[in-house]
């Protein structure tokens, strides 16, 4: 089971990102579409097509994220962010927004009984990504929810 790991620990670095795009975008389903459609886009510009597993796993994780921050996260007149890296061996998806509501840990997330029609999107991000968490907003409101993935070597 993956377990909530900061996103950075104190006094530890973040490896420096060989790749980043950051964005704000509107706290609508319009753009929550266009943040998931520009992840995969830059993903494939740094080298994992449309079609390869990182793509496709980061994207569906994007699309989850950006989708809990339009649905969970809207403040009316806010936007939530999106940071994407890569470094040699992860690539790592931010999303904030501006709501302090807490959401669940990854320990203490559980498999949405199978009649629910809600409450898959976390559980999904928790079953493709290597390593998820959230993390409050540092000087803002909100929060942080983050994925990353492990990478295989670029071919």
């Amino acid at each position: 089971m993956t377990r909530a790991i900061p996103p950075h620990a104190p006094n530890q670095q973040p490896p420096t990102p060989t790749c980043e795009f950051s964005m704000r975008f509107t706290s609508t389903p319009r753009g929550a579409r266009l943040a998931r459609r520009l992840v995969a886009h830059r993903i494939d510009e740094w080298g994992y097509p449309y079609d390869s597993a990182p793509n496709e796993a980061l994207t569906l994780i994007a699309a989850e994220l950006t989708a809990n921050a339009v649905r969970h996260g809207h403040v009316p007149g806010r936007d939530f962010h999106l940071r994407l890296t890569a470094t040699a061996t992860a690539l790592r998806l931010e999303v904030a927004d501006t709501r302090t509501e807490r959401c669940p840990a990854p320990g203490e997330l559980a498999a949405p009984p199978m009649e629910a029609e809600s409450r898959r999107g976390l559980y999904l991000v928790s079953q493709l990504a290597h390593r998820w968490g959230v993390a409050p907003r540092a000087g803002a409101p909100g929060k942080h929810v983050w994925a990353e993935l492990r990478l295989p070597p670029i071919r």
